[in-house]
């Protein structure tokens, strides 16, 4: 999507934000949020994870969005983004986020920002795009969960050297992201229909409160409905039975919010998985017309 002119609510004609440019403030406004338990966000981070180093993120992902954008590979799109991201010190802070955007980025710069067009482009990926994703792991460390003994050759921290395993086994980006779905949230938001994406950015487009305000409410939503599997990963499904049962106390008003957000952040919980979706949703939200 190229610039365009757009009338605010004073009649003042302003520039219109660029695909790639909605993908970089929808992480920006993510991060931004707050409260968002356990997640860092603009009053709370970690000693070794910091609020600015997210924001760094979002700036240096800009390039992989603005050549998804322009119809590169998803593969080539996506290890550009993670290599922008990781131009700071905190190393992975939307290592996630930027996979689920990356296809939605594209089918947005085709003029076709639907659930079905975003899974499609998944689904068309081919080898050289499974190579591009394992590369991008090459970048920072990311927490995954162990693959399988049938998957061992396959693990995507094995980075670029799983490159000779992709292409004897002819594997595709979506063949891989469809063995990784029953395991890992973005895997399966990406190839199962962005169905939470979608409708979170509904929820997203309404209303008249700040827009940070509105990711916050989306983000405890969806964790009182959706076990975050980055939880299950770093801790276990108990964590994450956990806190999707305070997340809906907190909802019905038996406990406050800052406090379930305090404690996950000193019990060092992170639901991850979240946050790339409401990312996603804040993109499609912003493509969509959502004001600031």
């Amino acid at each position: 999507m190229t610039d365009q002119p757009s009338s605010g609510p004073d009649g003042a004609t302003r520039a219109r934000r660029t695909t790639a440019q909605n993908a970089q403030l929808a992480l920006l406004l993510e991060v931004a949020s707050t409260p968002k338990p356990g997640n860092v966000d603009r009053e709370r981070e970690y000693p070794d994870l910091r609020f600015e180093q997210f924001l760094a993120g979002a700036v240096g992902a800009h390039g992989g969005f603005a050549v998804a954008a322009d119809g590169e590979p998803l593969g080539v799109a996506f290890e550009r983004a993670v290599a922008g991201m990781s131009n700071q010190t905190g190393g992975n802070t939307q290592f996630g986020a930027a996979l689920l955007l990356t296809p939605l980025v594209t089918a947005a710069g085709q003029g076709a920002l639907d659930p079905n067009r975003a899974t499609a482009l998944v689904g068309e990926t081919t080898v050289d795009d499974a190579v591009g994703f394992y590369r991008a792991f090459d970048y920072v460390d990311v927490a995954v969960p162990e693959p399988p003994a049938s998957m061992e050759q396959l693990d995507v921290r094995r980075g670029g050297d799983a490159e000779p395993v992709l292409r004897e086994r002819g594997l595709t980006l979506g063949d891989v992201l469809e063995r990784s779905a029953e395991r890992d949230g973005v895997a399966a938001e990406m190839t199962g229909g962005y169905g939470w994406t979608f409708e979170l950015a509904r929820v997203l487009e309404r209303g008249d409160e700040p827009v940070t305000d509105r990711a916050a409410a989306a983000f405890l939503a969806l964790l009182a409905q959706e076990l975050d599997t980055f939880v299950v990963t770093q801790h276990d499904r108990e964590t994450a039975y956990e806190v999707r049962r305070r997340a809906n106390a907190v909802i019905e008003g038996e406990e406050s919010v800052y406090s379930f957000a305090e404690d996950l952040v000193d019990r060092r919980i992170n639901p991850g998985t979240t946050a790339d979706v409401v990312a996603g949703a804040l993109f499609v939200a912003l493509e969509r017309g959502l004001e600031l």
